[in-house]
């Protein structure tokens, strides 16, 4: 089972559930700022990404510019800041058993299949 992040407001996770859609391939949907992934579930996610917190972190969002560009801090730190701020967590995040990727572009998801 395929498990999308996503919020409905951003064009490439619409795209990217239309892209699942047409595939037929079943997903659950997280709406992220409604169902905030806690800290476990964010490291997990990360280390399914390959990646750091600060990869994943949206940096042309506003509320980064305002309150975070420009400032160290360590892993866990930008851990707790995305979980207290979801909107800066990169989208659309997609994750199957022991793999996960930012599916930008959408076709990236065929990786997942």
């Amino acid at each position: 089972m395929i498990t999308i992040y996503h919020n409905p407001r951003c064009s490439k996770s619409r795209e990217a559930i239309k892209f699942l859609d047409e595939k037929k391939v079943p997903y659950k949907i997280v709406e992220y700022l409604k169902q905030t992934p806690d800290k476990n579930t964010l490291k997990t996610l990360l280390n399914k990404l390959h990646c750091k917190p600060i990869d994943v972190i949206r940096k042309n969002e506003e509320l980064f510019k305002t309150h975070f560009k420009n400032k160290n801090f360590t892993d866990e730190e930008w851990i707790d800041i995305i979980v207290q701020h979801p909107i800066l967590l990169e989208r659309p995040i997609v994750e199957k058993n022991y793999k996960a990727l930012i599916a930008r572009p959408t076709e990236k998801i065929v990786e997942l299949l």
